[in-house]
């Protein structure tokens, strides 16, 4: 998640030629309509598969048509998150600029996309190229239907660049353009310098350039490949289309492809009013007691967190509900903004969170482990975050009696919330007991979420909404799995530098054996997530240190929950961590206000998460 999440039409790119706003339009239809019908498409292959299965009819190509769709899914909602602006950036530094040096550094942003893409032009046009030769087993088609999405999405993502650059000023376009060719200049002329100091020369790639990028405000994911273009074309002769397979490999695991799939029923949830009947029980359950409310919060997002596996989607689906009702209280927006934070760090354990699933793709850990293990750490913080709110509530909270809801009020709210209440035990259940995978559950619960919404709540489900519903999972999705294929392409850099066995060294050699490695895993997956977001950083770290957890006689389902939880704490932490903007953004609170009043609640985090560490029951104990 960004800190600028949907960037919009800023005032330096007003001066645009009307044909460039017409193109952008149509541009966007063309890529938005397929991509949409592709998440669509999705659903539906492995609803169908699930449902032969069960009537003993398997259907063998079904997971290798899902697998071509998804690469292309995954290639066109890069293109609608760049035509969007969703794309994961860090815009703190950015943001305290002069409005002339943002102007300048948006368009580097969009500049730095531009010259990714045609550097990798060619080398997904060989990479294409390739696969013609490569058969798939089920089907018979040639590997080249799937990886010409590479191509394809490329150029698409170019002419969208393109316009997106025509709405700047000719003098940053100049400006962005002479700092690139320097820099190319410059690692070009230093190149036998980098070559001859060895490993010494990552810090210039992965360090300086890459921290560069993000800082400037650059999409996460393009800096990655950016470093590791650079890195490649001036100290190896390592063709470029290592990075476009690499990418294609990261983003095409089909354990990827719940994401789409929770982000739909994320949003499902949302629009079906589920989440709101879900709150309303809880409200009516607890409302009236001290911290009532904030116990309510803590209780949604547990519950919300089940469903969508979102952090961005499960504070969406809460804040807007509650949020009213906790200021009529007279809590202060620093203190809401502070525990929606928290909460989204607190849940990031619950399945079917993201995180945990790219954890699995990455590492080889059992994804059904996870699913089963993430509950109880949850649980263990969320009961450590309402100490801390009970405590605020003196503080912060109107005093008045807020008269308890008469029982009649809160069997109603029960009853009207049963249904969506057996969500999230539909979908553990049912990848607990093998009825389907991590990947299929969701279309499950899509289905059962659509039931509902048609015959039961009667919610704001319409076809209207249908393709803009489909295109924002679309987008969301493209901007996650292009970091992740980045992200492996930065890993496999990384690791064949020889930068694997020297961290693996060090980090076998920590002093304090298996305490001391847990601590430092601590602490560096706390800034890991604050930096970079949870999902890169596991992508980049998880296969370097799980097998290092794994001679340390640390329990790899144990060293997952250690790992998550403070990656979560690192990304609500401010001033860095980009989920705390979001918070801000769907809270409609400024950022400020919760800057001082969060460190409570993160400080007791902590606090759970080094419990969690130490006692590995908590983990491992229901497995």
């Amino acid at each position: 998640m960004s800190t600028v999440s949907h960037s919009q039409d800023t005032a330096w790119e007003a001066a645009a030629p009307a044909w460039v706003a017409d193109a952008e339009r149509w541009l966007r239809r063309i890529v938005e309509i397929p991509a949409a019908l592709l998440v669509a498409a999705e659903v539906l292959i492995l609803f169908v598969g699930i449902c032969a299965r069960s009537f003993h009819r398997p259907i063998i190509w079904s997971d290798e048509l899902a697998s071509i769709l998804f690469l292309w899914l995954g290639m066109l909602g890069a293109v609608v998150a760049i035509q969007r602006g969703e794309h994961m950036r860090l815009t703190f530094l950015v943001s305290m600029f002069s409005r002339r040096a943002q102007a300048w550094c948006e368009t580097l942003a969009v500049g730095g996309v531009f010259v990714l893409l045609g550097l990798l032009m060619h080398a997904a046009y060989d990479y294409t190229l390739d696969q013609s030769f490569v058969e798939m087993p089920a089907l018979g088609w040639s590997g080249m239907v799937r990886a010409l999405a590479v191509p394809v999405g490329f150029t698409l993502a170019i002419l969208s660049c393109s316009l997106k650059l025509l709405r700047h000023g000719w003098m940053d376009v100049i400006g962005v353009t002479l700092l690139l060719v320097m820099i190319a200049a410059g690692l070009h002329t230093a190149a036998p310098l980098l070559m001859g100091i060895g490993n010494w020369a990552l810090l210039v790639f992965f360090v300086g350039l890459l921290g560069a990028g993000v800082l400037a405000g650059v999409p996460i994911a393009f800096t990655f490949a950016l470093a590791t273009t650079a890195y490649l074309l001036t100290v190896t002769t390592t063709p470029l289309t290592i990075v476009v397979g690499r990418m294609d490999e990261g983003m095409s695991g089909l354990i990827l492809l719940a994401i789409p799939l929770f982000v739909l029923l994320g949003q499902l949830v949302e629009v079906t009013g589920m989440a709101r009947v879900m709150v309303a029980f809880l409200a009516s359950l607890l409302g009236h007691v001290k911290a009532g409310m904030s116990y309510v919060l803590l209780g949604a997002m547990l519950l919300v967190s089940g469903i969508s596996g979102s952090k961005t989607a499960d504070m969406a689906a809460v804040a807007p509900v509650l949020f009213p009702e906790m200021r009529k209280r007279g809590m202060k927006d620093g203190e809401l903004l502070s525990l929606l934070a928290a909460s989204g760090a607190m849940s990031e354990t619950i399945p079917p969170s993201i995180v945990l699933i790219a954890i699995a793709s990455v590492t080889g850990v059992s994804i059904a482990a996870l699913f089963t293990a993430g509950i109880l750490p949850a649980l263990v913080l969320a009961l450590v975050l309402a100490v801390v709110a009970r405590y605020r509530a003196g503080k912060e909270e109107d005093q008045s009696v807020v008269p308890r809801a008469p029982r009649a009020v809160v069997m109603k709210t029960l009853l009207v919330a049963i249904p969506a209440l057996l969500l999230p035990f539909l979908i553990r259940t049912a990848v607990v007991e093998g009825v389907a995978t991590a990947t299929e559950v969701s279309t499950i619960g899509i289905a059962y979420s659509l039931v509902l919404g048609l015959l039961v709540y009667r919610g704001g489900l319409s076809w209207r909404g249908a393709l803009p519903m489909l295109a924002r999972t679309a987008s969301l999705s493209g901007a996650i799995l292009f970091i992740v294929g980045a992200a492996s392409a930065m890993a496999w850099a990384l690791t064949q530098s020889g930068f694997s066995h020297a961290l693996a060294a060090a980090m076998a050699g920590v002093p304090g054996g298996q305490v001391g490695f847990l601590l430092i895993s601590l602490v560096a997956f706390i800034v890991l997530g604050s930096l970079l977001e949870g999902i890169p950083a596991i992508v980049l770290f998880g296969p370097l240190l799980f097998p290092i957890a794994r001679q340390f006689g640390i329990h790899e389902v144990h060293y997952s929950m250690v790992v998550i939880l403070a990656m979560g704490l690192g990304l609500f932490a401010p001033p860095f961590g980009l989920c705390y903007y979001a918070a801000c953004i769907i809270g409609g609170v400024k950022p400020e206000a919760g800057m001082r009043r969060i460190w409570i609640y993160l400080g007791a985090l902590f606090l759970g998460l080094l419990a969690l560490t130490f006692i590995p029951w908590f983990s491992i104990g229901f497995l």
